[in-house]
């Protein structure tokens, strides 16, 4: 029971100390480093810092949201872009075939377990004509079961 304590104690003072030494080095890195420029007249106001560590943008970046394809209800740009198989939904071009958001006609969103196959939403686990794949049939009198044809 002793070593048990003084194994705690030591477990917690190493993660206290790990954690103080973390601080401190975040601290050190925020403090951004004045840039030297050759103009030895300016001001402290005037002088440009640039920070140490390097700053993400993925949470400033602002999309538009009317910024897709822009097909607009014309298939002609989808089909020039994309394909033959592609079609104008939500003013993006999709694919009916094999997008399970867009499965078969625009905003036709296929279910957690389902899959689009040929623009028909289908569970891989249990169908027989798409069993563990698209388009891939079991024998006949097999039945599909798990994603596995004629299962144990």
């Amino acid at each position: 029971m002793r070593t048990m304590k003084i194994f705690f104690c030591i477990t917690i003072v190493m993660a206290l100390a790990a954690f103080i030494l973390i601080a401190a080095n975040n601290r050190k890195e925020e403090e951004p480093a004045p840039v030297k420029s050759d103009d030895h007249h300016s001001s402290p106001a005037n002088q440009q810092f640039i920070p140490l560590k390097r700053v993400s943008r993925f949470l400033a970046e602002q999309k538009n949201p009317r910024a897709a394809d822009h097909c607009n209800k014309d298939n002609d740009v989808c089909y020039d872009e994309e394909g033959q198989q592609s079609t104008c939904c939500n003013n993006k071009c999709v694919n009916l075939t094999s997008d399970s958001r867009y499965c078969g006609a625009c905003k036709n969103k296929c279910h957690y377990t389902h899959t689009c196959c040929n623009g028909e939403c289908v569970d891989l686990s249990f169908d027989k004509r798409h069993c563990g794949i698209c388009f891939n049939k079991c024998i006949t009198r097999d039945f599909c079961l798990y994603g596995m044809c004629d299962y144990a």
